[in-house]
């Protein structure tokens, strides 16, 4: 008998380690093997226990140490339908939530540096399609597929690949940003904790598409469970081939260098990033010239998200139809949904874009964890907008979600029942703006300041409308004279506080329907 359990640093938080080492101190069991996976994402269920039957696996959580006698005592007797905290068939829950599972598709399936169990799940299939292609023909694909960046901005994918692949130079680089520093965000820690060789893959796809040699992992410092995962998987993809001087022996380079930042939520930004990984202060670079034609070194350079690259594998081993075939319009392929919050079902959800805030909040996360009506949700990370109850019908997509002056950003979603205070929430986004400035432009480093104060006046009560018109001009302030989208976008979840919840403002329903 297999029992897979997660080594994922959200699921060790809540248990998981107990819970395994209390089923391998279980008699009962003592021919079991017990494989430590990344998460599934269903951390509702955490600390969950998978056992493998028939080709099928079923699930159980969560699964406390306490709880660890008693199931064995039903698995050795093959009575573990019985037990209360059954879910059943793992695949056939996520196919009943509509997820698909093209860049998770491995996660939580497999121990994450596990190379053979990797290849046996369909692992490197997409580079080997990379290395029969020409650089060309891998970024039409890419381009094909509608692959967007996951990081936040939407970019297509392949046009950023396009303009490296097409600017002159000898050495070019392909860099990862992996400094996930959104609220509510956990989906690049998920997939380098639980199928790193996915991201190696993805970077070393770029790499041949575009003739880099050389990537670097940008991983954000807080997150120590996943270095020491991906130095782990880096030593493993050397030796098995996948990196080094001849990549599974076409004769062609590319390697991986892991930097760790040092808890700068600017450096999120990429050209930001570029300067840390230079060795300098974390501060934005005016554009032009563009990363892609000097990026890392002056270099033209690659840069997406973990999720970004991560995508592409499934894009080349299944063919960018197969990927393109799913969600809306200019939104094409799977976003990974990180539901989370005052939410009773929170996780990681791989879904095709156009799917809507109300199935995902109120169907699949079961509402709030109060029992409360939610009120709102942050979509998009700190610098998102707060989507109001209303707009819950609105598709998760890119172009849609802008109609309503918000984003998708790296698609996670923190949700707030009726009792949140919109008005405080507005204050605490000019705060966080304030304390992660990097300082270099006025609009960002001193509006936000000032903007804190003109929320305390409103706060108090003084002078309420004068100081409401003169906080949305200090907004237009911002986003317009920003040098990079930390200022110009600090102000959406202030916007979208005062115009949809404007209540908490002290503000009366004429005067806001006049605004």
């Amino acid at each position: 008998m297999k029992l897979f359990i997660p080594a994922d640093s959200a699921a060790v938080s809540i248990g998981a380690n107990e819970t395994a080492a209390a089923f391998a101190h279980q008699s009962a069991l003592a021919d079991a093997e017990i494989v430590r996976t990344g998460s599934r994402g269903f951390y509702w269920l955490e600390p969950m226990v998978e056992i493998e039957r028939e080709g099928r696996r079923i699930g159980f959580g969560p699964i406390e140490a306490d709880d660890v006698p008693e199931l064995a005592r039903l698995l050795a007797g093959d009575e573990y339908q019985s037990h209360p905290r059954c879910v059943g068939d793992i695949d056939q829950l996520l196919r009943d939530q509509g997820q698909r599972r093209f860049t998770f598709a491995r996660c939580g399936v497999i121990e994450p540096t596990d190379w053979t169990a990797f290849v046996a799940h369909g692992g490197s299939a997409g580079l080997r399609a990379a290395l029969d292609n020409s650089g060309q023909a891998i970024v039409d694909a890419v381009k094909e597929s509608g692959l967007r960046g996951r990081g936040g901005a939407g970019f297509p994918t392949g046009i950023k690949w396009q303009t490296v692949h097409d600017t002159a130079g000898a050495t070019k680089y392909v860099v990862c940003n992996a400094d996930e520093g959104d609220s509510g965000t956990y989906a690049d820690r998920m997939l380098m904790e639980g199928d790193p060789f996915t991201l190696f893959e993805g970077m070393a796809i770029a790499g041949v598409a575009v003739g880099a040699e050389h990537g670097l992992i940008y991983l954000r410092s807080e997150y120590p469970d996943a270095e020491r995962v991906l130095r782990r998987a880096l030593d493993v993809a050397r030796a098995e081939g996948m990196l080094g001087d001849d990549v599974l022996g076409s004769g062609k380079a590319f390697d991986i260098e892991l930097r760790i930042g040092a808890g700068a939520y600017i450096c999120g930004e990429e050209t930001s990033l570029l300067e840390s990984l230079e060795g300098k202060r974390g501060l934005v670079r005016f554009k032009p010239p563009l990363p892609a034609v000097q990026g890392f070194m002056g270099k033209p350079t690659i840069i997406n998200n973990v999720i970004t690259l991560a995508s592409v594998p499934a894009i080349m081993a299944q063919g960018a139809p197969n990927y393109h075939d799913l969600g809306i319009n200019k939104s094409r392929g799977t976003l990974t949904i990180q539901l989370c919050g005052n939410v009773a079902r929170p996780g990681l959800y791989e879904m095709p874009f156009g799917v809507t805030l109300d199935h995902m909040i109120n169907e699949l996360g079961g509402g709030s964890a109060t029992g409360r009506p939610v009120r709102t949700a942050q979509v998009g990370g700190p610098l998102g907008a707060y989507v109001p109850a209303e707009h819950f019908d609105t598709p998760l997509a890119y172009e849609e979600f802008a109609e309503k002056k918000a984003m998708i950003g790296h698609g996670g979603v923190v949700v707030f029942d009726d009792t949140v205070d919109m008005l405080q929430q507005a204050r605490f986004a000019m705060e966080f703006c304030d304390l992660e400035s990097c300082g270099k432009c006025t609009p960002c480093r001193v509006g936000s300041v000032r903007a804190q104060e003109v929320i305390d006046r409103i706060i108090a009560e003084d002078e309420r409308e004068a100081n409401i018109e003169l906080l949305r001009e200090l907004c237009d302030t911002m986003i317009n004279g920003s040098l990079c989208a930390h200022g110009g976008m600090a102000p959406f979840p202030v916007l979208s506080a005062l115009n949809h919840f404007s209540e908490d403002f002290g503000v009366r329903e004429d005067a806001a329907a006049l605004s």
